[in-house]
């Protein structure tokens, strides 16, 4: 790829050997794995959404992964560009936070997404070796033969999840608009983080896909678990939203994410001894 070209991204999980030497402008959250793969596919800069920022500002914690590789970072307000659509976040998305590798570059708070990009382009590209970090999986409850896992993100997801519960850190909202791909297979229920909320309700737009699929799912708020992080969803997640088969099993907004999987392994565990 030619320095300095401006490429779109709906999710940093398709980054590669096309993207290198490119300003990625990624429908991600800007949390740290997503900083990761930018550096990892050779990426010039990055420009995330900011997810509301959220518990411990997990929501732009690429920001200081990239600075640390010295790398231009920066993220857009959730409230002017929707999370997962990058075409949205170019046309309209306003920048919240930058690293201080951007502000070098001419980047500033207030520009819009298409400016900052431009000036991140025009930067000499500087060359550092990728972080190794890798996304957690991690079985944290079981009950009646069901399991539980705590996923940093719906990529993890595998057919043999279909009967599980699964707890992601990942946005609630669109990849690219696509219902086709808002979870890889069924589940007895998928809970994500809601990223803020946003303009046009982005971060809560798995929960209707997934309705209309019979998939209970619901939505944390980002200021309770940090987004990017299956197990914080598990331990610290609230519940904000839920879609109409998850109020059906008895959730409820504002019941902490590991009340709501208790009672549905109590649930599962009484069936199957009844």
């Amino acid at each position: 790829m030619r320095n300095g070209a401006i490429l779109l991204a709906d999710t940093a999980t398709v980054l590669g050997p096309l993207f290198a030497n490119a300003i990625v402008i990624c429908g991600s959250h800007g949390g740290t794995f997503p900083g990761c793969l930018v550096a990892q596919a050779g990426c010039r800069g990055a420009i995330f959404n900011d997810a509301a920022i959220g518990m411990q500002a997990a929501g732009i914690g690429s920001l200081a992964l990239l600075e640390g590789l010295g790398l231009p970072g920066a993220a857009v307000d959730h409230c002017s560009a929707r999370i997962g659509d990058a075409a949205d976040m170019q046309a309209r998305g306003i920048i919240s936070r930058i690293n201080t590798s951007a502000e070098v570059f001419g980047c500033a708070v207030g520009q819009t997404v298409a400016e900052c990009a431009k000036r991140m382009s025009r930067g000499a590209p500087r060359l550092s070796s990728a972080p190794d970090i890798a996304e957690q999986r991690v079985l944290v409850a079981e009950g009646g033969g069901v399991k539980v896992w705590a996923l940093d993100s719906a990529s993890q997801v595998v057919a043999n999840d279909a009967d599980a519960i699964l707890l992601t850190g990942s946005h609630g909202g669109l990849v690219g608009g696509r219902t086709s791909a808002v979870l890889k297979t069924s589940a007895r229920l998928a809970v994500f983080n809601d990223a803020g909320v946003g303009v046009d309700r982005a971060g809560i737009g798995r929960l209707a896909a997934l309705s209309a699929r019979g998939i209970p799912a619901a939505t944390v708020s980002a200021e309770t678990a940090r987004i990017g992080d299956g197990v914080s969803t598990y331990e610290d997640g609230i519940i904000s939203f839920l879609n109409e088969p998850a109020h059906l099993l008895g959730g409820r907004p504002g019941q902490a994410v590991r009340e709501f999987v208790t009672a549905l392994l109590h649930r599962v565990s009484s069936e199957a001894t009844s």
